[in-house]
Protein backbone atom coordinates (compact mmCIF):
# COMPACT_ATOMS: atom_id res chain seq x y z
CA UNK A 1 0.00 0.00 0.00
CA UNK A 2 1.02 3.40 -1.04
CA UNK A 3 2.54 5.73 1.98
CA UNK A 4 -1.28 7.42 2.95
CA UNK A 5 -3.42 5.41 0.78
CA UNK A 6 -4.87 3.32 3.83
CA UNK A 7 -5.69 6.57 5.25
CA UNK A 8 -8.11 7.89 2.36
CA UNK A 9 -11.44 7.85 2.98
CA UNK A 10 -12.40 6.07 -0.67
CA UNK A 11 -9.69 3.50 -0.47
CA UNK A 12 -10.99 0.33 -1.20
CA UNK A 13 -8.52 -2.02 -0.57
CA UNK A 14 -9.35 -2.32 2.94
CA UNK A 15 -12.68 -4.26 1.51
CA UNK A 16 -10.42 -7.07 0.88
CA UNK A 17 -9.14 -7.51 3.94
CA UNK A 18 -13.04 -7.49 4.94
CA UNK A 19 -14.56 -10.14 2.94
CA UNK A 20 -11.05 -12.24 3.41
CA UNK A 21 -9.35 -13.31 6.61
CA UNK A 22 -6.30 -14.33 5.10
CA UNK A 23 -5.18 -11.32 3.21
CA UNK A 24 -2.06 -9.75 3.91
CA UNK A 25 -1.26 -6.13 3.59
CA UNK A 26 2.37 -3.93 3.83
CA UNK A 27 3.28 -0.75 3.91
CA UNK A 28 5.55 0.25 0.47
CA UNK A 29 8.46 2.19 1.07
CA UNK A 30 10.95 2.57 -1.81
CA UNK A 31 13.86 1.47 0.20
CA UNK A 32 12.91 -0.80 2.87
CA UNK A 33 11.26 -3.82 2.37
CA UNK A 34 9.31 -5.31 5.51
CA UNK A 35 11.17 -8.77 5.87
CA UNK A 36 7.38 -10.60 6.67
CA UNK A 37 6.72 -9.83 3.14
CA UNK A 38 10.10 -11.22 1.52
CA UNK A 39 9.24 -14.41 3.55
CA UNK A 40 5.39 -14.39 2.33
CA UNK A 41 6.85 -14.15 -1.31
CA UNK A 42 9.19 -17.00 -0.76
CA UNK A 43 6.75 -19.33 0.81
CA UNK A 44 6.51 -22.64 -1.06
CA UNK A 45 2.86 -22.61 -0.43
CA UNK A 46 2.08 -19.48 -2.80
CA UNK A 47 2.69 -18.89 -6.36
CA UNK A 48 2.89 -15.38 -6.37
CA UNK A 49 1.55 -12.95 -9.13
CA UNK A 50 2.40 -9.47 -9.30
CA UNK A 51 -1.39 -8.22 -10.56
CA UNK A 52 -0.35 -5.32 -12.90
CA UNK A 53 -1.22 -4.28 -16.71
CA UNK A 54 1.31 -5.59 -19.51
CA UNK A 55 1.68 -2.74 -20.78
CA UNK A 56 3.79 -2.10 -17.69
CA UNK A 57 5.90 -5.28 -17.80
CA UNK A 58 8.75 -7.29 -20.00
CA UNK A 59 6.69 -9.31 -22.07
CA UNK A 60 8.20 -12.67 -21.17
CA UNK A 61 6.65 -12.09 -18.10
CA UNK A 62 2.75 -11.20 -18.85
CA UNK A 63 0.41 -13.82 -18.24
CA UNK A 64 -3.08 -13.22 -18.54
CA UNK A 65 -4.65 -16.43 -16.70
CA UNK A 66 -3.97 -18.50 -13.91
CA UNK A 67 -1.58 -21.29 -15.69
CA UNK A 68 -2.72 -24.78 -15.30
CA UNK A 69 -1.01 -27.96 -13.94
CA UNK A 70 2.43 -28.50 -15.88
CA UNK A 71 2.35 -25.25 -17.50
CA UNK A 72 3.71 -22.46 -15.83
CA UNK A 73 7.52 -21.17 -15.89
CA UNK A 74 7.05 -19.92 -12.75
CA UNK A 75 7.01 -22.88 -10.04
CA UNK A 76 4.49 -25.45 -9.15
CA UNK A 77 1.05 -25.26 -10.43
CA UNK A 78 -2.27 -24.17 -8.83
CA UNK A 79 -6.00 -25.73 -10.12
CA UNK A 80 -8.73 -23.10 -8.82
CA UNK A 81 -11.05 -24.63 -6.16
CA UNK A 82 -9.10 -26.61 -3.58
CA UNK A 83 -5.37 -26.82 -3.19
CA UNK A 84 -4.52 -30.50 -3.11
CA UNK A 85 -0.64 -32.01 -2.08
CA UNK A 86 1.91 -30.20 -3.80
CA UNK A 87 -0.07 -27.48 -5.71
CA UNK A 88 0.63 -24.00 -4.62
CA UNK A 89 -1.94 -21.69 -4.26
CA UNK A 90 -2.44 -18.44 -6.03
CA UNK A 91 -0.71 -15.18 -4.26
CA UNK A 92 -2.01 -11.92 -5.82
CA UNK A 93 0.15 -8.72 -5.16
CA UNK A 94 -2.35 -6.18 -5.79
CA UNK A 95 -0.08 -2.49 -5.83
CA UNK A 96 -2.73 -0.03 -3.99
CA UNK A 97 -2.68 3.60 -4.68
CA UNK A 98 -2.93 6.12 -7.54
CA UNK A 99 -2.13 5.28 -10.83
CA UNK A 100 1.42 7.17 -10.28
CA UNK A 101 1.72 5.63 -6.84
CA UNK A 102 1.02 1.93 -7.99
CA UNK A 103 2.95 2.08 -11.35
CA UNK A 104 6.40 3.94 -9.05
CA UNK A 105 5.64 0.81 -6.93
CA UNK A 106 6.00 -1.15 -9.95
CA UNK A 107 8.94 0.25 -11.29
CA UNK A 108 10.76 0.44 -8.12
CA UNK A 109 9.96 -2.81 -6.37
CA UNK A 110 13.41 -5.04 -7.47
CA UNK A 111 12.29 -8.39 -5.53
CA UNK A 112 9.35 -8.17 -7.21
CA UNK A 113 11.02 -8.50 -10.64
CA UNK A 114 11.33 -12.32 -11.09
CA UNK A 115 7.47 -12.91 -10.29
CA UNK A 116 5.19 -13.33 -13.43
CA UNK A 117 2.73 -10.60 -14.15
CA UNK A 118 -1.09 -10.91 -13.96
CA UNK A 119 -2.60 -8.88 -16.74
CA UNK A 120 -5.88 -8.60 -16.11
CA UNK A 121 -8.51 -8.60 -18.72
CA UNK A 122 -11.76 -6.59 -17.45
CA UNK A 123 -14.69 -7.08 -19.20
CA UNK A 124 -16.63 -4.31 -18.39
CA UNK A 125 -15.13 -0.59 -17.33
CA UNK A 126 -14.47 0.31 -13.52
CA UNK A 127 -17.73 1.42 -11.81
CA UNK A 128 -15.31 3.07 -8.66
CA UNK A 129 -16.93 6.98 -8.95
CA UNK A 130 -14.82 8.01 -6.06
CA UNK A 131 -11.92 9.20 -7.50
CA UNK A 132 -11.24 9.76 -11.40
CA UNK A 133 -8.57 8.50 -13.11
CA UNK A 134 -7.40 9.50 -16.98
CA UNK A 135 -7.90 6.31 -18.09
CA UNK A 136 -11.70 4.39 -17.85
CA UNK A 137 -10.06 0.71 -18.22
CA UNK A 138 -7.89 1.11 -15.22
CA UNK A 139 -10.19 -0.43 -12.18
CA UNK A 140 -9.75 0.32 -7.87
CA UNK A 141 -8.12 -1.74 -6.35
CA UNK A 142 -11.50 -4.20 -4.76
CA UNK A 143 -12.62 -4.39 -8.28
CA UNK A 144 -8.82 -5.57 -9.42
CA UNK A 145 -9.44 -8.50 -6.33
CA UNK A 146 -12.86 -9.52 -7.48
CA UNK A 147 -11.00 -10.47 -10.82
CA UNK A 148 -8.52 -11.80 -9.18
CA UNK A 149 -10.76 -13.97 -6.88
CA UNK A 150 -12.94 -15.09 -10.26
CA UNK A 151 -10.15 -16.42 -11.95
CA UNK A 152 -9.23 -18.25 -9.17
CA UNK A 153 -12.79 -20.39 -8.95
CA UNK A 154 -13.47 -18.37 -5.55
CA UNK A 155 -16.75 -16.50 -7.51
CA UNK A 156 -18.78 -16.35 -4.22
CA UNK A 157 -15.96 -14.12 -2.79
CA UNK A 158 -15.53 -12.42 -5.93
CA UNK A 159 -19.60 -11.49 -6.17
CA UNK A 160 -19.36 -11.04 -2.50
CA UNK A 161 -16.32 -8.03 -2.93
CA UNK A 162 -18.48 -6.55 -5.77
CA UNK A 163 -21.45 -6.13 -3.98
CA UNK A 164 -19.60 -4.69 -0.91
CA UNK A 165 -18.09 -2.16 -3.29
CA UNK A 166 -21.30 -1.30 -4.19
CA UNK A 167 -22.70 -0.49 -0.58
CA UNK A 168 -18.95 0.72 0.40
CA UNK A 169 -19.61 3.49 -3.01
CA UNK A 170 -23.40 4.07 -2.15
CA UNK A 171 -22.64 4.87 1.57
CA UNK A 172 -19.57 7.45 0.75
CA UNK A 173 -21.46 9.29 -1.53
CA UNK A 174 -24.53 9.77 0.48
CA UNK A 175 -22.15 10.64 3.45
CA UNK A 176 -19.99 13.43 1.18
CA UNK A 177 -23.51 14.57 0.02
CA UNK A 178 -24.99 14.79 3.26
CA UNK A 179 -27.76 12.36 1.76
CA UNK A 180 -29.49 9.69 3.83
CA UNK A 181 -28.45 6.11 3.87
CA UNK A 182 -31.09 3.40 2.39
CA UNK A 183 -30.41 0.35 4.05
CA UNK A 184 -32.90 -1.26 2.38
CA UNK A 185 -31.24 -0.35 -1.32
CA UNK A 186 -30.79 -2.46 -3.88
CA UNK A 187 -26.83 -2.73 -3.94
CA UNK A 188 -27.63 -3.53 0.09
CA UNK A 189 -30.43 -6.17 -0.86
CA UNK A 190 -27.41 -7.87 -3.23
CA UNK A 191 -25.05 -7.90 -0.49
CA UNK A 192 -26.79 -9.67 1.50
CA UNK A 193 -27.98 -12.34 -1.10
CA UNK A 194 -24.02 -12.60 -1.55
CA UNK A 195 -23.22 -13.45 2.15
Amino acid sequence: MADIEPLKPSNTGWLIADVLPNTFAFGWVRTEVPQSLLALLADPQWQPYVVFPAEYAAHERVLTAIQPPNQTAYGAPFLPGTPTAGMRRPLFVLLDGTWAEARKMFRKSPYTDHLPVLSLQPEQLSRYRLRRSHRSDHLCTAEVAALCLDLAGDHRAAQTLEAYLDVFTQHYLHAKNQWPIDLHSDAHQHLIQTL
